[in-house]
């Protein structure tokens, strides 16, 4: 990581951790994950990463049509005033190969971004340059206002897909990836918050709950005080809910989802139709909890098995669903099997 990058990523960290220290914490509050790790993001092993660029075969065609890095990158801004757009873009694309050290590069760079954004509409290019820019000039350029403008590009990539020829279609993993490398570049953006919601989001578009939980949980985590981890806090529940529907069988998912949703409700971070929906889900929970507990229960009470086995496991229902409204015939029922064993 850059020094520029280093330097902005800790300030906008301090004056996170600044404003959080004055709020009441949700559910899930801590401190930074000590490996600086985002559970349920891609590794960046699974990301696209920019390599440095370098010069393209067949120069005379491709190359630069000046001899220095500064009269380059004056013809291509000439070019750029004279909305010769194609011309303009090979032009500040050679200058960044050719001549990637010089004061001109991360201009150019720059520009290069400037022009996939606003000319040619082309979000997913104009991301990927400005990524450039940040991996390879951030002590060049200025790091927050450059991440600021990627959020705003993924935001469009996300609203307006992918397209091909006159035809848009979702590009999920594509952008969500986006938004992850935008986040680990800036951990620290205001922004932050916002694209974590989305990423949780996207990953339930993708069908990964499990992801998605772990992503609104390491947001609460991250940013117990802000807007974004009460919005968190409902989701997951709702995310758990539909997990635990589709699997209903996992029995230690279901105490797990009940006992998020009792500190969940205890936060009282929720509240109006949402807090009503949230207290549904835990009686739904609790009562797919006690349906387990009984039919397991009552697996031991056959002929295959002994009264003492069909006892024990008819007690251990009572003792952890004692208000059950079960409790009056299990009870009679162990009271028989006792007769029985005398």
């Amino acid at each position: 990581m850059s020094n520029g990058k280093i330097v902005f990523a800790a300030a906008m960290a301090l004056a996170s951790a600044a404003f959080g220290a004055a709020q009441p914490e949700l559910l899930g509050a801590g401190t930074r994950y000590a490996t600086d790790a985002y559970p349920g993001f891609d590794s960046e092993d699974d990301m696209l990463k920019p390599s440095r660029k370098e010069p393209r075969w067949f120069s005379w065609l491709n190359g630069p049509a000046e001899d220095n890095a500064a009269d380059q990158f004056a013809l291509a801004n000439e070019l750029l005033a004279g909305e010769s757009w194609r011309a303009a873009r090979k032009a500040f694309d050679a200058l960044v190969r050719e001549w990637p050290v010089s004061p001109e590069a991360p201009k150019a760079q720059q520009a290069l971004a400037e022009l996939y954004l606003g000319h040619y509409l082309d979000y997913e290019d104009a991301f990927a340059e400005f990524r450039y820019l940040l991996d390879f000039y951030s002590s060049q350029c200025d790091y927050e206002a450059i991440a600021a403008e990627m959020y705003k590009t993924a935001e469009m990539m996300r609203d307006e897909g992918k397209k091909l020829l006159f035809f848009r279609f979702a590009n999920t993993v594509d952008v969500r990836r986006a938004y992850e490398s935008l986040v680990l570049r800036a951990p620290g953006a205001g922004f932050v918050p916002d694209a974590m919601l989305t990423i949780a989001s996207l990953r339930e578009d993708e069908g990964e709950l499990e992801k998605a939980i772990q992503v609104y949980e390491n947001l609460r985590n991250l940013h117990p005080a802000s807007a974004q981890a009460k919005k968190a806090l409902y989701r997951e529940a709702k995310t758990r809910m539909t997990l635990l529907r589709e699997r209903e069988y996992n029995r230690a998912r279901t105490r797990d989802t009940i006992d998020y949703l009792k500190l969940a409700l205890a936060q009282n971070a929720v509240s109006g139709n949402e807090r009503d929906e949230m207290a549904g889900w835990l009686s739904e929970a609790e009562a797919a909890n006690e349906e387990d507990a009984f039919r397991s229960a009552k697996f031991y009470d056959s002929r295959t098995r002994t009264r003492r086995s069909a006892i024990s496991a008819y007690e251990r229902f009572l003792s952890e669903h004692p208000a059950s409204a079960r409790a009056p015939a299990v009870r009679a029922r162990i009271a028989e099997l006792q007769e029985e064993s005398k």
